[in-house]
């Protein structure tokens, strides 16, 4: 439940006329406005006074809310308002990982981790063989162990400029924003190889012998007459 307060000073004899809206970036709406409750709110709230007590929220919830409250006296109409912001704390879900199951030394790879369900947004925690990656800051411990990676926390990427063979591990992430339980994503193995010389090296020996069969075949074949009419 959620109460969004409303207070005011009116003297209780005035004949008072209460509204509720919820400023959003695509317009004003009417929460509460003819003495009942409007959209995805009504059977889920009631008012407690000139306030309200929101029911099984949601995080749909979140925003921010105006109480406008007239008043008729014998002075006059008089006008008051205030503003309110709600925000629904949501624990995350399990994060997607994107893990390379395998790249050459020397290249640029990127991990990625991402959830979107969490509020406040989550931060993210690289681990690599069950130990947590450390942030690379310049400066301290992380560059003093000589990383080479770069490690972004708020965006979840784990980049390598350069990866080499020491990288080779396997990796997980966890997403975290203080609400509730962390959750992790499934670990998986990145292995990380040299680039095989020799193999392109008889790849490429053995693409040109097979042309030059081919070729001598052709000249025989034409030596012998197969290609004339």
């Amino acid at each position: 439940e959620a109460i969004l307060s409303c207070k005011h000073k009116f003297s209780k004899g005035m004949s008072l006329r209460i509204e509720w809206k919820k400023i959003q970036s695509q317009g004003v709406s009417f929460v509460y406005y003819n003495s009942e409750f409007t959209g995805d709110l009504r059977g889920r709230a009631e008012m407690l006074n000139t306030g309200i007590l929101i029911r099984n929220v949601t995080r749909q919830d979140s925003g921010t809310y105006r109480c406008e409250i007239s008043a008729k006296s014998e002075e006059g109409q008089r006008l008051g308002e205030a503003t309110i912001t709600l925000t629904v704390l949501v624990a995350p879900t399990t994060p997607v990982c994107q893990v390379p199951s395998s790249a050459m030394t020397g290249t640029v790879v990127e991990l990625s981790c991402k959830e979107t369900e969490g509020s406040p947004p989550s931060q993210y925690q690289w681990y690599k063989n069950g130990v947590a990656l450390l942030e690379k800051t310049g400066a301290g411990s992380a560059r003093a162990a000589n990383v080479t990676y770069t490690m972004n926390k708020k965006s979840g990427t784990l980049l390598f400029n350069t990866v080499t063979k020491n990288d080779t591990g396997e990796y997980f992430c966890e997403a975290s924003n203080g609400i509730g339980l962390s959750r992790k994503c499934s670990v998986k193995r990145m292995q990380v190889d040299d680039l095989n010389v020799s193999g392109i090296i008889a790849a490429v020996v053995i693409v040109a012998l097979v042309m030059a069969l081919c070729g001598l075949g052709v000249f025989y074949a034409q030596k012998k007459g197969y290609f004339t009419s």
